[in-house]
């Protein structure tokens, strides 16, 4: 193993590995633990992991694509964001997918970093000091101070790509933010779309898949009423590992399995994927096709669980302590140490989607919000969300003083509702995904895109060259 200094760039060269049909080079750079308080921490530093890949770079000149690494190991990003390895080489781009802090191997602190104070240094301030130093010094160690900067993102890497152009638009040039509910971000904001948008979705494929959802969620609460032997045939019926007598472990179960239809929703792609989880093509299809093949609606609505849960089939029962993490954001937080961390992030300097209510959704009443959220965080972590701080910090809802910055938003995507959807100026411009899921638009060409997808990254291409040529 090789180690170059320069100046305050440590970069170590590791071995090259392979990715899917990208491959990269994986490096780590030697990053401040806290950009805000020297006596805290003083010059404590931490290996920041970076993927890259040079084989198409044109030297000082051509731009750098950077992507905003998000919440998990910044390999599965790589993996999921073919859009920018494949125009990389019209361009001559140099890529680079840093990892953020607290998330894959980028632990400030090993092992303790999931507990107080360390967890303290995790925020959106920090992580994007983090990719401003790190970008500052990639480009004095590339030789490139006439190289361009764009920004990639998608879901909370997007609107980490988004505030860093409007932050420090000297050092990034563009962004390009897919999917990004930085609408959500503002107290003031829409909040109230994300269970309303799942539903839309498997209601627009099938009006009865909407009816049998609904249904076998109301049959969960006529068994709770039941007793104990109403609730002894309901674990039965949905195949759950472990006896349900109390209402916590109710509702942690009616969560459960709302989250599958969530991530089914979201990564409705039209092709079989594993960003996140084992899904097949086309999954809120598969799931209404499963859901209505059941004539015990309960029955099918663990066999949809089971899209998610189980996607191998060898799992007997569901073991829902274990495959659901309850935290701060009724969406899902998944599970290891990087629930952990997202969790810390909602509670600390993020906002979520309120819960769902029965009414404008197919879900249980399962509410979710400011008030909850502070009581959850003060009982899990000892904080109190700073309400308005990242409307303060960056932009809110005014977005008039931004500048070239893509938004997209797929018209499948339960997260569209909090993003941008209509043009701020000539130079801030929203483009829809027609037929696209969760940031679909970053992924690498399929044969089985839709059409919508396709003129989206068209659109993109185009704008970026602008951005690049003038």
């Amino acid at each position: 193993m090789a180690v170059t200094i320069l100046g305050a760039c440590v970069l170590l060269f590791l071995t090259q590995l392979s990715y899917a049909d990208f491959p990269y080079k994986e490096n780590v750079y030697v990053q401040y633990v806290d950009h805000y308080n020297l006596m805290s921490f003083g010059d404590q530093t931490f290996n920041q992991r970076y993927l890259y890949q040079d084989k198409d770079w044109g030297g000082d000149g051509s731009p750098i694509f950077f992507y905003a690494g998000n919440e998990g190991p910044i390999e599965d990003f790589w993996k999921a964001s073919g859009f920018i390895h494949e125009i990389a080489p019209q361009f001559k781009a140099y890529v680079v997918f840093p990892e953020h802090r607290f998330y894959g191997e980028s632990l400030p602190f090993g092992n303790k970093s999931f507990t107080s104070p360390y967890l303290g240094l995790l925020s959106v301030a920090q992580a994007v000091a983090d990719y401003t130093v790190f970008l500052t010094d990639l480009k004095a160690y590339l030789k490139a101070p006439n190289s361009k900067i764009i920004a990639f993102g998608g879901s909370y890497g997007g609107v980490l790509a988004a505030y860093i152009r409007y932050k420090h638009p000297s050092l990034v040039y563009g962004a390009l933010a897919a999917s990004a509910p930085v609408l959500m971000q503002d107290p003031k904001g829409p909040h109230d779309f994300f269970f309303k948008h799942v539903t839309k979705d498997f209601r627009d494929y099938n009006e009865k898949c909407y009816d049998k959802v609904k249904l076998a969620f109301a049959q969960q609460l006529d068994y709770a009423r039941q007793g104990q032997p109403g609730l002894d045939t309901m674990v039965k019926k949905m195949r759950l590992c472990d006896k349900i007598e109390k209402d916590w472990p109710f509702r942690l179960m009616q969560m459960w399995a709302r989250n599958a239809f969530v991530m089914m929703a979201m990564l409705d792609y039209p092709y079989k994927t594993d960003f996140m989880g084992s899904l097949p093509g086309h999954p809120v299809k598969v799931a209404c096709d499963t859901i209505m093949a059941e004539e015990d609606a309960l029955v099918g609505l663990a066999n949809v669980a089971g899209i998610w849960y189980n996607s191998t089939g060898s799992e007997k029962c569901f073991n829902v302590s274990k495959e659901f993490y309850f935290c701060a954001d009724p969406t899902g937080c998944g599970n290891g140490p990087a629930s952990i961390a997202w969790n810390y992030q909602i509670c600390s300097d993020l906002f979520s989607p309120t819960g769902s209510n029965n009414k404008t959704d197919m879900f249980p009443e399962l509410p979710w919000d400011t008030d909850i959220r502070r009581s959850y965080c003060q009982q899990q972590f000892n904080i109190t969300p700073r309400v308005a701080w990242d409307a303060e910090d960056f932009f809110g809802l005014d977005l008039k003083y931004a500048s070239n910055i893509i938004f997209s938003n797929g018209d499948l995507d339960p997260w569209m509702g909090g993003g941008v959807t209509k043009d701020v100026s000539s130079s801030v411009v929203a483009i829809l995904v027609e037929g696209g899921a969760h940031h679909l638009d970053l992924r690498a060409a399929n044969k089985l895109d839709p059409p919508g997808v396709i003129k989206a990254r068209e659109q993109e291409k185009k704008i970026i060259s602008y951005w690049l040529n003038n």
